[in-house]
């Protein structure tokens, strides 16, 4: 059967397995290896310079979700990393040289930020930040030697929806890649590269695990980058673990489903916290009415369970109070798993091209997949805390 054919559910249970495989089982099994050995010096040699000569370069673990990953997306092929940091700085420092010239959103997320201005910077390479809502007028910051135009859209805390496509028409019309954080939008709910994308990183760490026990990153291309990004990639020496690699596996299989409900949950947790007083606004793309809605009903085919409420103006405390004692919503740094999650944050301190206005404090969420009357619950025992300390 033609796998192009397929609905994305029937492709998320099968693309990456190969029939046959060993004892005939259904997942492709944990291949823990360093060394891979060949019959003959003809068979090495016939081998040489592929995926799968040295334990370092893949297994069949490793390889089968890649393989799924590029299918899932529209790339042409794949690349694990040990994280999503270190997907997205390969991804830049395979792409970039000293002279260029990079142009990123000023949304992105905050490590990627530290690495352009510390180790980019160390290496000639100079970064201008641009509004993410600039659409086509990014053609004003083009330069002759912009070889990269980083987009992360959603952008990280306030996410701001981009217009991928048009800056994208932008971007190649001057010479330059575009290079997309994904995360958010997943291979299921944005395909990039129907879209004008040519590399796609994710931190595989979030919905593509969905459990929160693996770190791991993805670097996905398309075919005429892949030869440059997959070399460097090698001379990197990065790898992940097999066992890894089947957790991530064994988790994409039910991406679809886990992302319908964490989607589910968030409209409905989404809608009433926009009733609360003390909220003066919520940051769900997928929300009517909610910034950006129009663009990610345009180009979006679904949510996720991550957004941004911005309340009204209130001494930090109070919130402290509200985020110190949840029962359900646990505070971490990280998202995309199962349970729920619940963070202050400040985008002001991380803003070069634009300023974040608000005057109230922004907490960002992750509705997991729990009932989503018990977190409401969880929430509404938290505003009469914060209402408390507000008195």
């Amino acid at each position: 059967m033609d796998d192009r054919k397929l609905h994305l559910e029937t492709l998320l249970a099968h693309e990456g397995r190969e029939r046959g495989q060993v004892g005939g089982t259904v997942n492709t099994p944990v291949y823990r290896a360093s060394t891979l050995l060949f019959p003959t010096v003809e068979a090495l040699h016939a081998q040489h310079g592929t995926l799968n000569t040295y334990g370092r370069h893949g297994n069949p673990t490793t390889r089968s979700l890649e393989r799924a990953l590029a299918e899932l997306e529209g790339a042409y092929g794949a690349m694990l990393t040990p994280s999503g940091l270190s997907a997205l700085t390969t991804a830049l420092l395979a792409t970039l040289k000293p002279g260029d010239h990079l142009l990123m959103t000023d949304s992105v997320y905050d490590p990627t930020r530290a690495f352009c201005d510390e180790t980019l910077k160390r290496f000639g390479i100079e970064t201008t930040y641009y509004d993410p809502l600039i659409g086509g007028g990014i053609a004003e910051l083009m330069r002759p030697n912009t070889r990269v135009v980083f987009l992360e859209s959603p952008g990280s805390l306030t996410f701001e929806v981009q217009d991928v496509p048009s800056i994208a028409e932008v971007a190649h019309a001057h010479g330059a890649l575009v290079m997309l954080d994904n995360t958010w939008g997943t291979p299921v709910n944005f395909p990039s590269f129907k879209h004008g994308v040519d590399i796609s990183i994710h931190a595989a760490t979030k919905y593509i695990v969905g459990h929160s026990d693996v770190l791991m990153g993805v670097i996905m291309t398309t075919e005429a980058l892949f030869p440059q990004v997959r070399g460097f990639y090698k001379q990197l020496g990065l790898s992940v673990s097999a066992d890894d690699a089947y957790l991530a596996l064994r988790g994409l299989r039910t991406l679809s489903t886990r992302l319908e409900r964490h989607q589910r949950n968030a409209e409905k947790i989404a809608h009433w916290l926009a009733e609360q007083p003390e909220v003066e606004r919520i940051l769900y793309p997928a929300l009517p009415g909610a910034p950006g809605h129009e663009l990610w009903k345009r180009d979006f085919t679904g949510a996720c369970g991550l957004f941004g409420v911005e309340f009204k103006a209130m001494p930090e405390e109070a919130i402290h109070t509200m985020l110190d004692h949840m029962q359900l919503f646990g505070m971490g740094f990280s998202w995309g798993g199962f349970e729920s999650l619940i963070l202050l944050t400040n985008p002001s301190a991380h803003r070069s091209a634009t300023t974040w206005k608000a005057e109230g404090p922004l907490v960002r969420l992750h509705i997991g997949l729990e009932h989503p009357d018990d977190l409401i619950a969880d929430l509404e025992a938290g505003l009469l805390r914060l209402r408390g300390a507000c008195r």
